[in-house]
């Protein structure tokens, strides 16, 4: 990143209000309470199966594409979620939550933080006008948008990891107070992001007295080995706006998985850059031209809104749209209240497209510095028929309150900050990345993961780390989480070969592709395993993926048998484990026509799991295959949500066609794409 001279950094303009007398820069802790769905339990049994990624192209699509773009979307993408664990344990019945929060605090700007969420900035308000900036969900419900299920929309979300929401949306950070570089205090979030094995930051830093937030953010690679890396910073903002960026082009991508360069503002004889011109959810990636600067600004009927800006490393921005289609007003009202009005999302990233993964070569870093703040801008320019105008118009007010000198500035100042080691803790994340510094012997100045961060969930991997094997359990449960990166698979390959480690290395030897030795890991850890059903669970995965749908399902139906009889309670573990590996019975034996015995696995299944509004659409798919039309159509009829219904599934309406001709009833058409012509 060429950045130029060191600056003098000076407090950024005001936007035109009357100024408030000025007051140090304030970090508390608070709470938020919000009607909330409770996460759950994550789900018990590893995700084996290929990604479930809407986000993709085929390679034939990449023929047209700039040779750096098809590059680096065919770069390293993510075939899967391990070592991750699956959220699908949430609902959508809502109760009054008390939210940790941390709140960074100016005669300004008022920022509020969630760290048990990934870090995610909840609100960004304006004092001098009484504007929320962002759009800010008055509730909390998790849906099946992240790679690894639950997440939630609003506010600005800090998106890691690869192709798609990070697996840190649900999951708690590190955070603590650090020097800023006007001589105040910064908020630094940190977490160690397991997809790719890369630690990160984010330093929040409000100066006193300035109308903008400043966010340092660093991705390193402390390997022997390039890594690729994936960063968007993803901002809502109420839909009813003009989304304007520094482009006349734009990469549109939607849910038909297909990528084409097209027009701004002007596309299919609709202004684009309005959210609700659209039909049907889409995303825009604008092609920035090179040396411009980067920007991106939603601004409402009157000119004002929010602008985001930043270093030039920073190179691609979006607007995500999900349009005025019942589709999208259905994800809408889904995602939040009903009756509390819609968002868009305007991002920021280090590709230009989100389908591509950049290299981070070994033991470097990515770094760069963002700035959120208001703006406000002569409506009749911004909204004119004009984008040239409108642009210069955005862009022009954007240097007046923030000129681009400016921002490289504070990235000059933040950057000798980054190292800086953090003072008082504010919250604690995982203790996944002290493993990692533990295992290497990593040197991350200003990202300290500590040994004492090692919880329940990390101890046997300390123990097979120190001793070279990989304890046995004092008490019957669901196998703990696998880790699968090369080094952890050597040490369980010379772990003495007990059934708990064979299974763990099978689950690694999967996740590298060595799929017939994971098979043989598996197979020698059910000769002599007291728990069966976890071996036989893998087993059917293989089985399924090898075309072996017969055997998978018999095996399933071993596995279903073998849990039943040794569950211990009908406490929260065992009961997300039985409903997850009931659910994936139940599909396998409907897929070979033995619906008896998918009947079977569900008359075992906990009364409260088959209440969920996910099994109502699996009990409505036993009843079609056993024969009974109006009993499931009569569940749809009463009425049932899928809390976690994936982002782009057509399931809903699939099941619903093969019960009527009718069309789709409005509470289950979650559709995101057009129809198929023909």
């Amino acid at each position: 990143m060429v950045i130029g001279a060191s600056r003098t950094v000076g407090t950024p303009r005001t936007t035109g209000e009357a100024a408030l007398p000025s007051t140090a820069t304030t970090i508390r802790r608070d709470v938020l309470t919000l009607p909330a769905a409770g996460l759950g339990p994550p789900n018990p049994l590893p995700p084996l199966r290929p990604l479930d990624e809407a986000h993709h192209i085929d390679e034939r699509a990449r023929a047209g594409l700039p040779r750096d773009m098809a590059r680096q979307i065919g770069y390293e993408p993510l075939r899967g979620v391990l070592p991750v664990r699956v959220l699908d344990g949430y609902g959508r019945e809502r109760a009054d939550t008390a939210l940790d929060t941390l709140v960074i605090e100016n005669a300004k700007l008022r920022v509020t933080v969630l760290p048990g969420l990934g870090g995610r900035i909840h609100s960004l308000f304006h004092k001098p006008t009484g504007r929320e900036l962002l759009y800010r969900n008055p509730v909390f419900q998790p849906a099946d948008f992240a790679l690894n299920g639950a997440w939630f929309s609003g506010g600005i979300e800090w998106n890691i990891g690869a192709t798609g929401h990070t697996t840190l949306s649900c999951a708690p950070v590190h955070a603590a107070r650090v020097p800023a570089p006007d001589g105040g205090e910064m908020l630094r979030l940190w977490e160690w992001e397991r997809l790719r094995d890369l630690p990160f930051q984010v330093d929040l830093w409000l100066p006193d007295g300035s109308d903008f937030l400043y966010v340092g953010i660093r991705v390193r690679n402390p390997h022997e080995k390039p890594a690729p890396v994936y960063w968007w910073s993803n901002i809502a903002v109420p839909e009813e706006r003009r989304v304007l960026a520094p482009a006349d082009e734009a990469w549109h991508f939607g849910y038909d998985h297909t990528l084409r360069r097209v027009p701004v503002p002007e596309f299919e004889d609709a202004d684009r850059t309005y959210p609700l011109n659209s039909a049907y959810p889409a995303d825009y990636f604008y092609e920035v031209p090179d040396g411009q600067r980067r920007w991106i600004a939603a601004l409402d009927d009157t000119g004002h809104g929010l602008v985001q800006t930043s270093t030039d490393l920073l190179r691609g921005r979006k607007l995500f749209v999900w349009g005025a289609g019942p589709g999208g007003r259905r994800w809408q009202s889904w995602l939040t209240e009903p009756g509390t009005g819609g968002y868009a999302e305007i991002q920021a990233g280090l590709a230009r497209t989100q389908l591509e993964h950049v290299r981070l070569d070994a033991e470097s870093e990515f770094a760069w510095l963002e700035a959120y703040g208001p703006l406000s801008c002569a409506p009749g320019a911004v909204h004119g028929a004009d984008w040239a105008a409108a642009r210069a118009e955005t862009e022009g007010r954007l240097g007046d309150v923030l000129p681009r000198d400016a921002v490289d500035a504070a990235y000059d100042a933040w950057r000798p900050y980054a190292d800086t080691e953090p003072g008082e803790s504010l919250a604690r994340g995982s203790g996944w990345g002290a493993l990692e510094v533990l295992r290497a012997g990593y040197k991350l100045p200003g990202t300290p993961f500590d040994e004492a961060h090692i919880g329940p969930d990390q101890e046997p991997w300390r123990e097979l780390l120190r001793s070279g094997s990989f304890p046995v359990p004092r008490r019957v449960g669901p196998p703990g989480e696998t880790l699968v990166a090369p080094h952890w698979r050597d040490m369980l390959e010379t772990a003495p070969a007990e059934p708990l480690a064979e299974y763990h290395l099978g689950v690694a030897q999967w996740h590298a592709g060595d799929l017939a030795q994971a098979v043989r890991s598996w197979e020698r850890g059910l000769e002599l395993a007291p728990s069966l059903w976890p071996l036989l669970r893998c087993l059917a995965v293989a089985d399924i993926e090898a075309g072996n749908r017969a055997r998978a399902a018999e095996r399933y139906a071993d596995a279903f048998d073998d849990l039943c009889q040794e569950r211990r309670d009908d406490g929260a573990v065992w009961t997300a484990v039985t409903a997850a590996l009931g659910r994936e019975a139940i599909a396998a034996l409907l897929a070979v026509g033995a619906t008896d015995r998918a009947r079977a696995v569900w008359d075992r299944l906990h009364p409260t799991t088959r209440e969920r509004g996910r099994f109502r659409l699996i009990e409505a798919q036993l009843l079609l295959a056993e024969g009974d039309r109006a009993a499931a159509r009569a569940l749809f009829d009463k009425g049932f949500e899928v809390a976690d219904l994936r982002e782009g599934a057509k399931t809903l309406t699939e099941t619903w066609s093969h019960l009527t001709k009718d069309p789709v009833p409005p509470q289950y058409d979650f559709t995101m794409q057009p129809p198929t012509e023909g």
